[in-house]
């Protein structure tokens, strides 16, 4: 009985020393959750809701993209970093033309390349000025003809941008470090490795969650189609805890994307960068919404004012990182509260859920870059506004 203790308690310690203790500071967020969720049932309801939308509106697009990005690498055995290396005069178009994309997948495609020391802060740039985040998703159903012109526009707008500020400040300004090997994921030893079966369970959750999440994006009423009450609150929910959970357990690094592509397969790193994002995303979500639930005001009060401020406003507001203070402000211009000279800063502006990781892996140049989007958001948001408003 003695010897079964000693060896129950050495277990423990080793588990102790070799998952927890390294991940403390995510287990840390967890117990919060855990906390939030059991103050109120009220709270309940904000904090289930918000890791519900962190999955189905950022958590699915960001995997598909990436499964689709990786998948291309591997199928044609190439590596997006290095074709962007070799592309030093076109690095700011292929980064615009992906941060145009609907969605946050393609702009963190790029804040990868930056990470990894590939992308120029001049194409790091360029995607922040090009996306528009899961608002695009919004707009393109409500006035698909508006969404393209935003999106054309911030193609533009990034593209040029990116370029010029090369042209400036060099293809090395700020330019992230290449990750040190010895910084990869250890497979051997576990700490980033995920089980097969916990793999398998994220990739199968995927698709509904895809299904559900595309769904939404385009305005249909999941529940009232399925004839399931709660159905997408409690799915998303799940899918954000289970994220959230092999977030916190599968290693001690800040993220898979500072290794290298043959550091292990397509499945697992779709795993691991997903949830190195949603980790962020659940925590903005969360600010946001608690922030609403606790001064009962949101975003949509700031515009509230005189017309020729509200381009402004839109700026100010793309600042925050995150895709939900984007999307209030893409339903307010659909429901005519604010004129299109607003989303037009707006859209310019904000940086969509990409942010998260580059001020995780790179804060100095999120900070410079984030400023240096509000220029061309200033010059296409008022210009519009005195020329066609």
């Amino acid at each position: 009985m003695t010897e079964l203790a000693i060896r129950s308690g050495q277990t423990l310690l080793a588990f102790w020393a070799g998952r927890v203790a390294p991940n403390g500071r995510k287990l840390l967020l967890l117990m919060v959750l855990a906390l939030l969720l059991m103050s109120s049932a009220e709270m309940a309801e904000v904090v289930m809701q918000a890791m519900s939308d962190a999955y189905l509106a950022v958590t699915v697009f960001v995997a598909a993209t990436l499964a689709l990005f990786y998948s291309a690498e591997k199928l044609f055995k190439v590596d997006l970093g290095e074709v962007m290396a070799r592309s030093t005069h076109w690095q700011p178009a292929i980064a615009a033309f992906l941060g145009a994309l609907p969605g946050c997948g393609g702009a963190i495609i790029v804040v990868t390349q930056y990470t990894r020391g590939y992308a120029s802060f001049g194409a790091f740039v360029s995607v922040l000025v090009a996306t528009m985040g899961d608002a695009a998703f919004l707009l393109i159903a409500r006035e698909p003809m508006t969404g393209l012109l935003v999106m054309a526009v911030g193609l533009g707008a990034g593209t040029l941008s990116g370029m010029i500020i090369d042209r400036l400040h060099g293809v090395d300004f700020l330019r992230a470090k290449p990750a040190d090997p010895a910084d990869a994921i250890d497979l051997d030893t576990g700490s980033g490795f995920i089980p097969p079966w916990a793999k398998s369970l994220w990739l199968v959750l995927l698709v509904p969650g895809l299904v559900m999440g595309a769904s939404m994006a385009f305005l249909v009423d999941v529940d009232a189609v399925t004839g399931i009450d709660g159905l997408t609150i409690w799915f998303g929910f799940a899918g954000a805890a289970f994220a959230l959970l092999l977030w916190a357990l599968s290693g001690n690094g800040n993220s898979h994307i500072l290794c290298p592509a043959d550091t292990t397969g397509v499945g697992e790193r779709v795993v691991i960068d997903t949830n190195f994002v949603t980790a962020w995303v659940v925590m903005a979500f969360l600010a946001y919404e608690i922030s609403v639930y606790a001064f009962g005001a949101d975003v949509s009060v700031l515009f509230g004012a005189w017309a020729p401020v509200m381009p402004l406003v839109g700026i100010l507001v793309g600042f925050v990182p995150g895709c939900g203070p984007q999307i209030v402000v893409t339903s307010l211009y659909l429901a005519g509260a604010i004129p299109l000279s607003a989303q037009f800063a707006n859209a310019i502006a904000n940086d969509g859920d990409a942010l998260f990781p580059a001020l995780a892996l790179a804060p100095r140049a999120a900070f410079v870059a984030t400023i240096y989007s509000a220029v061309p958001a200033l010059i296409i948001g008022y210009g519009w506004f005195f020329l066609f408003e």
